[in-house]
């Protein structure tokens, strides 16, 4: 399973629509109790899902702090994906019951549509774990580094390892390269593998000398036979395994210090 909606070159985390479609559902139905009690309720639904956010993007932060603090700028970039759920969930509820205690009639559609949106999401999020939770493992994938070497993707299996599919001419991919370099520089007890799809090897090794990237297991892979395995064609896209070569996590898009140690700690356990 790939994780995400393909619309061309946009891909969109089926964890992000799962959220997006509880928070339209909950606004129907406080729109519609809403108007049959005489009040609306849209504006402070809004301010609930303002509230929830933002209090999910501060305990991620709050988390991951120390990652923060080394690039303190990545704490305003929420494309790197840094969200706490069950922090913002329960920053939207404390909000929404705060407010709706000064106004008896909006309680009722209020709470119905809070608790329509939190059911949604949580069963949708069961869903997506359950239907991504199938077994799976680093592929017998047989490919060749940029100095000719043959390399199979399932040898790599007896550390942690992270696997970063990439190209040249992605914008996320050239951005997130210096956190993953930095990482792979400085976690020796993990690997780090940089497929590279569908650039000709020439090209790749001018690149990465170009940008000062002395990168370690970068496979080119011409047929994009790594994508196809790992049901993946987004870029970028970063998958962690265990140890014992077990998925444990997928990143769809651009990492963050942050992000990476989230996912190499569970990769890690």
């Amino acid at each position: 399973m790939s994780g995400a909606l393909q619309i061309g070159p946009l891909a969109l985390p089926l964890s992000l629509l799962v959220l997006m479609g509880a928070a339209v559902c909950a606004l129907c139905v406080g729109t519609w109790l809403g108007r049959k009690a005489g009040v609306d309720v849209d504006a402070m639904l809004w301010w609930s899902f303002a509230v929830g956010l933002l209090v999910s993007r501060l305990a991620y932060v709050w988390e991951f702090r120390s990652a923060y603090l080394a690039s303190p700028l990545d704490i305003i970039d929420i494309r790197d994906g840094g969200w706490n759920p069950t922090a913002g969930l329960i920053g939207a509820w404390a909000f929404a019951l705060s407010r709706q205690a000064r106004q008896a009639a909006l309680q009722k559609p209020l709470r119905w549509a809070l608790a329509t949106g939190s059911v949604l999401w949580v069963a949708g999020s069961i869903a997506l774990s359950i239907q991504s939770g199938a077994p799976r493992r680093l592929p017998p994938l047989a490919l060749a580094t940029l100095e000719g070497a043959p390399v199979a993707l399932d040898g790599f299996a007896g550390k942690p390892t992270v696997v970063n599919l990439w190209a040249t001419w992605c914008g996320p991919c050239i951005r997130e390269m210096p956190v993953l370099h930095e990482a792979q520089r400085d976690r020796p007890e993990v690997n780090f593998v940089f497929i590279n799809q569908g650039e000709p090897q020439a090209r790749v090794s001018t690149w990465l000398s170009s940008r000062g990237l002395p990168l370690r297991n970068v496979p080119i892979d011409g047929k994009g036979e790594a994508g196809s395995a790992f049901d993946q064609r987004a870029l970028p896209t970063t998958l962690f395994f265990d140890a014992k070569g077990q998925w444990v996590a997928t990143r769809i898009g651009e990492l963050s210090r942050a992000t990476l140690a989230e996912k190499l700690q569970a990769a890690s356990r």
